[in-house]
């Protein structure tokens, strides 16, 4: 199989980009800095393209088996300001409209067009558990993963069967949000957030490469499109997590250690929603269509994530 990747540099794309090639796959990364060679190779298995870039032309992916696109700017990693709002937007909304396009145009299309995106799609939830079948929410991240989503129909629209990965939390080391809590985790330092009672759609990298493969290449994937939350099936409150980090590094757990949600408002702005809303989602399509999470517990998932067995 040959599959192209953009955000192939990233915690998901690198860990996709090795489990493919580990088992003999064609993998072909679409990346964004300046070409070494006149051809606009910069390596070997890798094309450049910049989709917003007046000259981008069209990426050479006809004869594709698949197209992951997992592009995107931080959500997490800066302050949302009015500037970084439009950045978060673009990089998602900009690419994906380019890619889809190109893919419809092609000679040979691809068979498959595997998007990232968010659960974020849900806005808060409370304690409510809501699957793919639920309305976009409200607010900022809801609006651009409609807008996202909706960017795909060029490639839709061309017959090529397009899948939505809704991903939670994904949780692996040396990045993303674990690669964040870790650290002060080790020393029993980290913190609630708020009251800690709000709910966490969480999923191991481990169980999100093999979601992505599954939709990619598993059993009857063929007939797989639409949206799939990509959770694993036991949400956890931000206290649990926290609780279950400590527990992993042998550290207390004290429940009074919280920064207060308007300390976080004042400090993080409007992304400390992110942090303080609560967000119950199920991986109804996943289970549905058969797959099988390896790591469906926090503790399981943190442990082997981190390369720590399990404490009784």
């Amino acid at each position: 199989m040959k599959v192209a990747i953009t955000g192939s540099s990233g915690l998901i794309g690198t860990a996709l980009t090795a489990s493919l090639r580990a088992d003999g796959h064609e993998v072909v990364r679409l990346v964004r800095r300046p070409p070494r060679a006149a051809s606009g190779s910069t390596g070997a298995g890798e094309i450049r393209w910049d989709p917003r870039a007046a000259d981008a032309g069209s990426p050479p992916l006809s004869g594709l088996d698949a197209l992951v696109h997992l592009a995107g700017a931080p959500v997490g990693d800066h302050r949302w300001t009015a500037d970084y709002k439009a950045e978060i937007r673009a990089s998602r909304v900009l690419p994906t409209r380019a890619l889809a396009t190109v893919l419809a145009a092609a000679v040979l299309p691809p068979k498959a067009f595997i998007v990232a995106s968010a659960i974020g799609w849900y806005g808060g939830t409370g304690r409510t558990p809501v699957i793919e079948d639920a309305p976009a929410g409200s607010g900022f991240l809801a609006r651009v993963v409609a807008e996202w989503e909706a960017a795909a129909a060029p490639a839709t629209q061309a017959g090529i069967r397009v899948v939505h990965l809704r991903s939670g939390l994904v949780l692996g080391a040396g990045g993303g949000v674990l690669g964040r809590l870790t650290l002060p985790a080790r020393f029993g330092l980290l913190p609630r957030f708020g009251n800690g009672r709000q709910v966490m759609s969480w999923i191991s990298l481990t169980d999100e490469v093999r979601a992505i493969r599954f939709l990619l290449e598993g059993p009857d994937a063929s007939s797989r499109s639409g949206p799939f939350n990509l959770t694993a099936p036991n949400p956890v409150t931000d206290g649990e997590l926290t609780a279950a980090l400590h527990h992993t590094f042998k550290r207390p757990d004290f429940p009074l250690l919280r920064i207060p949600a308007p300390v976080l408002r004042l400090g993080l702005g409007e992304m400390s929603s992110e942090l303080l809303t609560s967000a119950r989602v199920l991986p109804k399509a996943l289970h549905d269509a058969g797959f099988e999470f390896r790591y469906p517990t926090i503790a399981g998932a943190i442990a082997a994530e981190l390369g720590k067995p399990l404490r009784p």
